[in-house]
């Protein structure tokens, strides 16, 4: 298969897109403007790609499947108006402008995997959250919301659209586990608040399974919950991490700390609660790689 990946060089993209090669599809990663596209890429080929005016380079023509995982960090920098736009414009505009160009294509592709995040649930405490549940009304629901509604436009176009919704993405080399694994090292990590908030986790490995399992299965379209279907509380997952890491839980970050230091961030990041099942993955019968924290842990922690 013929493969765009938009957002490539990230986490998910640069290991999805080695992935894909593996399997022997051919992989365009879609580069911006500010990046280079000169020639091509240890896995896959670069193809110029311009957001802002909907142009795409030749070789981007006819693919058989989309990807698209385009997006600043959430957890990037304080939210600040300005940084909000950015989180915005990285999203919905980069999605609608992707969508533009794949309605300007005579060939186009059977699927659109477009990423979104179980943010869109907001802060739900102990209640068990499906692809069915209602989204939420803080920031990030709004964000993921907009971003899900560009990329379902490509329905319209005869193209399945797959909405992959990923929760806390477990890997060494990068996202959430990377920042925590310095301070737990040292001793000095902890709970975050109260500790009673779930935590609904998924291994990268798993995460690029996922997809892979979404672009070539024709039955799975519209949300997916990218998450394993073992969430744990906050103060459970500190035990856990400690326990692999063999270090004390010492300090843990009191609520009133943690807005203090990063303002609306810390109650939609760190302190909100999303208990979220993977419905859709099990009953199209999607087979976990990992899906008991103590196991996914020690797995991305024995990898040098």
């Amino acid at each position: 298969m013929k493969i765009l990946v938009t957002g490539s060089t990230g986490l998910v993209g640069n290991a999805l897109v080695s992935a894909l090669v593996k399997d022997g599809h051919t992989v365009c990663r879609l580069m911006r403007p500010e990046s280079s596209v000169a020639g091509g890429t240890k896995d896959g080929f670069n193809v110029a790609w311009n957001p802002a005016t909907g142009e795409l380079g030749g070789a981007g023509v006819g693919p058989d499947a989309v990807v698209n995982l385009a997006g600043a960090s959430i957890a990037g920098g304080r939210w600040s108006a300005g940084r909000k736009e950015m989180l915005r414009s990285s999203r919905i505009d980069s999605t609608r402008s992707l969508v533009g160009a794949l309605a300007k294509m005579n060939a186009r592709p059977s699927v659109l995997v477009s990423a979104s995040a179980i943010g869109i649930y907001g802060n739900r405490g102990d209640e068990v959250l499906t692809e069915e549940s209602k989204t939420g009304g803080d920031f990030l629901a709004g964000l993921a919301g907009e971003w899900e509604a560009e990329a379902m436009k490509a329905e319209a176009l005869g193209i399945r659209v797959v909405l992959a919704r990923f929760g806390i993405i477990l890997a060494r080399e990068g996202g959430a586990l990377a920042k925590m694994l310095t301070p737990f090292k040292l001793g000095v990590g902890g709970r975050l608040g109260s500790g009673q908030q779930w935590m609904s986790w998924v291994t990268l490995e798993d995460v690029v399974g996922i997809l892979r399992f979404a672009i070539e299965n024709a039955s799975v379209r519209g949300a997916v919950n990218v998450v394993a279907p073992q969430p744990v509380r906050n103060a459970e997952f500190t035990k856990t991490l400690t326990k692999a890491l063999h270090r004390p839980a010492l300090f843990p970050a009191p609520a009133f700390a943690l807005r203090l230091a990063l303002g609306e961030m810390a109650d939609a990041l760190l302190l909100s609660s999303q208990r979220v099942s993977p419905r859709k993955l099990e009953q199209s019968a999607y087979r976990f790689l990992h899906a008991d924290l103590t196991r996914a842990l020690t797995a991305i922690l024995s990898v040098r």
